[in-house]
């Protein structure tokens, strides 16, 4: 059991939920605003929902990486895999995959039904096609002949995934409106989340040279990655900010709900300690930092929308 816990990478579940905690509790803002309700239900099975894909993603990974011999070839010793070091053989492994695409496809089943039936059918089977695309996301960065994880478009899968539909999804499942201001929280927790897998890819890009896997930190090399990702971490905090002033909350002087920006100075010190790593392997203790930093910027956030204003 202690080796399928740490396959799992629990340490990764914090930043899977902060897009649904970002979307739902902006959906709750504004439904209170509005005079409507916010159903409990909707964020508890969506919180389910993530983690099973987060899990599934992370065995499918473990998988991929380990049939492929990319583990075998990996520097970092403190990544070691399951299926790579052998204390979980791939077939058991790739039966995991299995189950846990199975029970995130009944998972999510649930939740829209709970979220969308009987009224909105349209948006049931709409979500229903969503949440397969997110189950074959989670499985496609590393399993199958081509693997975009090996092609270099994690970012953007990762992006489109943890960031946009997280949080405008969620926002929607509440809702049942799509809102354009939404796509700037939603951009903020994808860059945060871009910026957790760069640094796993900068971290290896020598193991994956060896075994061929292209990550864009690889394909643009060390240097230009280390820009990226200062830039990936320089503009979320910028993207919450413009959120809460087209919502008006500097005109109204209400500033307590500014509170996320507390963010600024931990952020800062965290990229100047970033910027001074010369060898790839020391980037892998900033992995989790930058993952709880994005979970705290989502609670922040939600905590300043429902509980000050």
């Amino acid at each position: 059991m202690t080796d399928w816990i740490k396959a799992a990478r629990l340490r990764t579940l914090p930043l899977s939920l902060s897009g649904i905690i970002m979307g739902a509790f902006i959906a709750k803002w504004r439904l209170y605003r509005e005079g409507g309700t916010w159903d409990w239900r909707i964020f508890a099975l969506a919180l389910l929902v993530t983690l099973l894909y987060q899990i599934l993603s992370n065995y499918a990974n473990d998988y991929g990486d380990g049939v492929k011999g990319t583990d075998a070839k990996r520097i970092n010793e403190a990544e070691a895999r399951a299926v790579a070091s052998g204390k979980i053989t791939a077939k058991q492994m790739k039966n995991a995959v299995i189950i846990f695409s199975v029970l995130s496809f009944v998972a999510t089943i649930a939740l829209l039904y709970v979220a969308f039936f009987p009224d909105f059918m349209k948006e049931f089977y709409i979500f229903i096609g969503l949440g397969v695309a997110c189950i074959l996301a989670a499985i496609g960065y590393t399993v199958g002949k081509k693997p975009y994880g090996y092609m270099g478009l994690g970012d953007l899968f990762v992006f489109v995934f943890f960031g946009l539909v997280s949080v405008c999804g969620s926002y929607f499942l509440f809702t049942k409106t799509f809102s354009w201001d939404m796509l700037l929280p939603g951009t903020a927790i994808g860059m945060m989340s871009m910026a957790v897998l760069n640094l796993n890819n900068m971290r290896d890009i020598e193991s994956d040279r060896l075994s061929g896997k292209k990550s864009l930190a690889l394909r643009i090399g060390f240097k230009n990655a280390m820009i990226y990702e200062m830039i990936l971490l320089q503009l979320p905090l910028i993207l919450i900010l413009m959120f809460l002033g087209v919502n008006g909350f500097i005109q109204a002087q209400n500033y307590y709900v500014f509170i996320v920006m507390i963010l600024l100075l931990p952020l800062m010190k965290l990229r100047r300690k970033i910027m001074t790593v010369k060898e790839p392997k020391e980037l892998d203790q900033y992995l989790k930092q930058v993952g709880i930093m994005t979970f705290v910027m989502a609670v922040l956030t939600a905590f300043g929308l429902n509980f000050f204003n």
